[in-house]
């Protein structure tokens, strides 16, 4: 009996220590294939190098003739090559839908440490707001975000550029939060995307919805070729890379699910935190309202005019649309506006006239952060409530 189990004992010991060998060569073949073309001792191994594999044109071989004064050992001049030419790098477009969102690819992750360390897909992200937040760590995880907070990516062409824009005021630390999740996810789903904080000066009320209008035809001014605007209240990070930061056809809402809301959305008609139009959607509701001065009301006037241009909203799925909010209290200067029931009735008539063709803003300074793009304005101050009906 005892020889029984000692020979079993054996053979489970034996399989074991094999499939820790597997393991072992397994891990050697991904690190070879991840590092070897940084590494001269290992260079003859790597069969194909990063630029070779994303621009196959760049690395192949060219012949340059030389000129035709020159004559050739015959004596005869010599014939120009038939031969083209060193060509620029074709960049593919970026798929519709980028892979290893949602899951751990390591064929991507081994694809971006070899561009600049795009961190690997996660799908559903973890979120906490007690670790402390730097700027200079956010900057140092992100190295191919360019001054101003714009990116590029270096492997494809995409179909959009994005300006991401957030209204702001007194928020810094919910800020540094938000570009700390939001870059990584950004550059996962591979855009090309600004971001553009639009910081309202003085202490007067809070006005959400101007701010935003004057995001839109400020970032417009840095890059004519924005076409996707997604809005952005500061304090709301997604808790999926899923949920593409994108235009399409009808406008978009983002954050249909906030922890706040107990992952629910709270009346159909809510387009509120993170929302999303293309340039052409935009000025077709002719932008936001202006005169919404205080909290709360101007997503349910945008969402009004939205409904009465004959387009409707488009939603991710509940499971993907997950947001958590930094909790803070109410701020200062952005008591709710009493008006804004009465307003939202009158958006048919009010949004001929009330808009982005009425704004009215000065832009007091423009800085280039590493990270984001910030300006202050200064977009005056509402009329007594009395007058604001």
């Amino acid at each position: 009996m005892s020889r029984l189990l000692g020979g079993t004992l054996e053979r489970v010991c034996k399989a074991v220590l094999l499939l820790c060998l597997l393991h072992f060569l397994v891990a050697v073949i991904l690190y070879f294939d991840v590092y070897a073309q940084h590494l001269a001792f290992f260079s003859r191994f790597s069969i194909r190098s990063p630029a070779h594999a994303l621009y196959p044109a760049a690395s192949s071989s060219t012949n340059c003739s030389r000129p035709n004064a020159t004559a050739s050992s015959s004596g005869l001049p010599e014939v120009p090559s038939a031969r083209p030419g060193p060509t620029a790098p074709v960049i593919p477009p970026c798929p519709d839908v980028p892979p290893g969102l949602g899951g751990w690819c390591p064929w991507i992750l081994a694809k971006a440490l070899t561009l600049d360390t795009v961190l690997p897909a996660v799908g559903r992200v973890v979120i906490e707001f007690t670790s402390p937040m730097p700027l200079e760590r956010v900057q140092r995880e992100n190295p191919g975000v360019l001054l101003g907070g714009r990116y590029t990516p270096p492997d494809c062409t995409p179909a959009q550029t994005v300006a991401v824009i957030i209204p702001f005021r007194h928020r810094e630390h919910h800020l540094r939060y938000w570009l700390h999740y939001l870059h990584p996810m950004l550059r996962r789903q591979r855009l090309r995307y600004g971001i553009y904080v639009i910081n309202q000066h003085g202490e007067e009320t809070f006005n959400r919805a101007k701010l935003l209008n004057v995001g839109f035809l400020e970032a417009l001014k840095e890059d004519a070729t924005y076409d996707c605007f997604i809005f952005s209240d500061v304090d709301l990070v997604p808790m999926d890379d899923r949920n593409l930061y994108r235009c399409g056809d009808q406008p978009r809402h983002f954050a249909i699910a906030m922890d706040k809301f107990g992952f629910r959305l709270p009346y159909a008609s809510y387009f509120g935190g993170v929302s999303g139009l293309s340039k052409a959607q935009f000025l077709r509701i002719n932008g936001f309202p202006n005169e919404y001065w205080g909290w709360g009301g101007e997503d349910d006037d945008i969402f009004n005019r939205i409904s009465l241009t004959g387009m409707k909203i488009s939603r991710p799925d509940v499971r993907i649309g997950r947001y958590r909010m930094i909790k803070h209290d109410r701020d200062k200067h952005n008591e709710p506006n009493p008006q804004r029931f009465s307003k939202i009735q009158n958006t048919k008539l009010s949004m001929k006239w009330d808009g982005i063709g009425s704004l009215r803003y000065r832009v007091l300074e423009v800085s280039r952060q590493p990270l984001f793009t910030n300006i202050t304005v200064d977009i005056g101050r509402p009329m007594s409530w009395l007058n604001q009906g």
